[in-house]
């Protein structure tokens, strides 16, 4: 049995032909949708990039137990029980975030890895060497955007572009095991994840202006109000001409496993860990509101070689936690305890695999969706308690404070600990929810979430829901409250 996960960072769905999208933009993603089963309900369930990279290890929901950070000790990673049981796997990928602290036991679950260096603001060229070549002030500022500009001095053509080197990385992979047996590779690009930074050709196809004046990389906020919709336009373009090339890609990756029979005996996912706002609803970027459908509401695709002719459109729910267990059935291995579950019932007959889901962001509003109704729950006023279950006290790009680590308390373990004491550090964040409050919308009738309904029974009874998920995948204590669903320890 052989499996290639091809992950993509930031990948909106409705950008895609598959969902609505320009054919033209994405032929390659439009090929794959002929070969593959399509998911139409999946979701995002911790965002954003490593939370994602937890569930897809464990199978398990990360954002109400802690927030960014590595793989835990006590987790169980399906790529390690793959490597366990004697299927080698292999990892290539430019998402610097790995080798940070915040992510920096993910790589090393797998048999090797292969990393590239350069996105977005990865700590790699001196900072000395950046020469910024873009003025347009509404892009973001920042070390990080200095960063970028260091490294871009190493990115003189396309091949220099670590995504680039990414996919050649999987393809000289695929060339050499095509006639082996037992592997898995996962190919995970960080494009189209901001900044949007391209090769000009792809930015000629999409009508982009010129670089030195184009906005390609957005902060993380509400639009102004000299914003202008030509301004939001060109940035889509940028987006755009970014998806262009990964679907470039893509396709090489489809052209191999035709050349070598591919579809016989491998299974291919193509997946993403979020979307993004380029504008919709008045705001820019992801995690300080609501987790809307343009973020949470993600494609995927999926191809078993075991139901080959499973091709086709898929309504029930899913979403990342049930990745780990997918790959863990199709291997024929133990995946254990998860809150996820196999697909391969959804593959086959469109089988209802999840009755309600949750996702989120650490610390921001929590939301549940039934199928029809979406409560997307805010937090109380002081956004309290917060808390970590960990015993990697790190962020992206460095450790707790000193202050944090003093008060934190050494807790008994429990099912999402797999039974394994660990700590407990409470977290003090500002809210930022307060012009949201609770938002619920009815997803059949108002599937791009316009009309917010006011409704307090039906808030009652979506509360009810969220607080029995939220149970029956053991989250703590503190997370109910948070959320005003319940009024004490």
């Amino acid at each position: 049995m052989r499996a290639i996960m091809i992950m993509f960072d930031t990948l909106s769905r409705k950008f895609l032909s598959t969902y609505g999208g320009d054919t033209s933009l994405t032929p390659n993603f439009k090929r794959l949708e002929n070969r593959c089963t399509v998911f139409d309900n999946f979701y995002s369930g911790s965002l954003p990039c490593m939370p994602a990279r937890r569930e897809l290890h464990t199978g398990r929901y990360n954002f109400m137990h802690r927030g960014w950070g590595p793989l835990e000790p006590f987790d169980h990673s399906v790529i390690e029980q793959l490597k366990e049981n004697g299927i080698y796997t292999h990892l290539v990928t430019d998402h610097s975030h790995y080798f940070e602290d915040g992510g920096a036991t993910y790589h090393n679950r797998y048999h090797t890895w292969e990393g590239f260096r350069g996105q977005e603001g990865d700590r790699w060229q001196p900072q000395a060497k950046a020469v910024k070549i873009n003025e347009n002030p509404l892009n973001k500022e920042g070390i990080s955007v200095v960063q970028h500009y260091a490294n871009r001095t190493k990115m003189m053509k396309e091949a220099d572009m670590p995504s680039v080197k990414t996919m050649a990385a999987g393809l000289e992979f695929l060339d050499f095991h095509k006639d082996r047996d037992n592997w898995f590779l996962q190919i995970e690009c960080f494009d189209p994840h901001e900044p949007f930074f391209v090769p000009e050709i792809y930015r000629q196809f999409c009508n982009c202006i010129d670089e030195k004046d184009a906005f390609y990389w957005p902060p993380y906020t509400p639009l102004s109000a000299d914003m202008t919709e030509e301004q939001i336009s060109n940035l889509r373009k940028e987006y755009c001409a970014l998806i262009h090339m990964c679907d470039h890609y893509l396709g090489k990756i489809l052209d191999t496993m035709d050349r070598y029979h591919m579809w016989e005996d491998t299974m291919l996912i193509v997946n993403t860990d979020h979307g993004f706002l380029l504008g919709e609803r008045g705001l820019l970027g992801k995690n300080y509101m609501p987790m809307y459908d343009e973020i949470a509401h993600i494609p995927f695709f999926i191809y078993d070689p075991r139901n080959k002719d499973a091709k086709g459109r898929r309504k029930a729910l899913a979403q990342t936690i049930d990745i780990a267990p997918t790959l863990a059935e199709f291997f024929g291995i133990s995946m254990g305890d998860t809150d996820g579950c196999s697909l391969t019932p959804v593959i086959k007959e469109d089988k209802i695999i999840h009755d309600g889901i949750l996702y989120g962001v650490h610390g921001g509003h929590t939301q549940f969706f039934d199928g029809k109704y979406i409560l997307m729950k805010a937090p109380n006023e002081e956004n309290a308690p917060l808390i970590n279950l960990t015993l990697m006290p790190t962020n992206m790009r460095g450790f707790y404070g000193e202050a944090m680590l003093k008060q934190g308390e050494l807790q008994q373990g429990s099912r999402f600990t797999n039974q394994v004491p660990v700590m407990k550090y409470f977290e003090k964040r500002q809210k930022v929810e307060d012009q949201y409050g609770d938002l619920i919308f009815d997803m059949e009738q108002d599937p791009e979430q316009k009309n917010k309904i006011d409704d307090e029974n039906l808030k009652k009874r979506l509360c009810k829901k969220m607080e029995q998920k939220m149970e029956s995948v053991f989250a703590p204590e503190e997370e109910f409250i948070r959320l005003g669903l319940r009024c004490s320890i």
